[in-house]
């Protein structure tokens, strides 16, 4: 499934890690692996939102 690139925060709030993981995927598709710096920032863009949305693993007690 193809996401459309979000140009605003509000626009992906909600999205899971797999969803946006998804769409960084769908971005290196269709830029044959050799990002344009515009690509870049969005790669950067998604990462961050990714990481935001990822689970945070717990520590044993």
């Amino acid at each position: 499934m193809l996401h459309t690139m979000s140009t605003t925060a509000e626009a992906s709030c909600g999205r899971s890690a797999a969803e946006v993981n998804e769409e960084i995927r769908a971005l290196w598709r269709r830029s044959g692996g050799i990002l344009t710096s515009d690509q870049r920032a969005e790669y950067q863009r998604l990462v961050m939102e990714w990481a935001a949305a990822a689970p945070t693993p717990r520590r044993p007690v």
